[in-house]
């Protein structure tokens, strides 16, 4: 799994890759929570994006986003009470539905405030 955890790295994120083995993907990590959207402006291959809030639990899940297409993928379900995202997982097309990856599921990783994480590391 690689990590855009930096301005650039995250405008980059997976522009221009012409595959992503099962099983990779980029994880974009923000500073502070916030609103996000994303688009495939440059993006070769089809992608599941997931959206994860402060605590890491899911919140929205967009499949097999279009490659090429510059339509915005907001980061939040329509009237979803608390739009603001840490994170977003992009995996292979097909990969969200294939590991049973749904919104309400939590992740742990050393990034989230642990304090709130609602599956802390151990």
């Amino acid at each position: 799994m690689e990590i855009a955890d930096q301005p650039d790295e995250r405008a980059q994120g997976l522009m221009f890759r012409r595959d992503l083995p099962q099983g990779q993907g980029m994880l974009f990590i923000y500073e502070e929570p916030q609103e996000v959207s994303f688009w495939m402006r440059n993006t070769l291959i089809p992608l599941d994006l997931i959206f994860i809030d402060q605590t890491g639990v899911v919140r929205h899940v967009s499949p097999m986003a279009k490659p090429l297409d510059e339509t915005s993928i907001p980061g939040a379900a329509p009237n979803d009470p608390s739009p603001k995202r840490l994170m977003v997982l992009e995996v292979p097309g097909g990969d969200a539905a294939r590991l049973g990856i749904t919104p309400g599921m939590a992740l742990a990783h050393p990034a989230l405030p642990q304090a709130q994480a609602a599956q802390p590391c151990r």
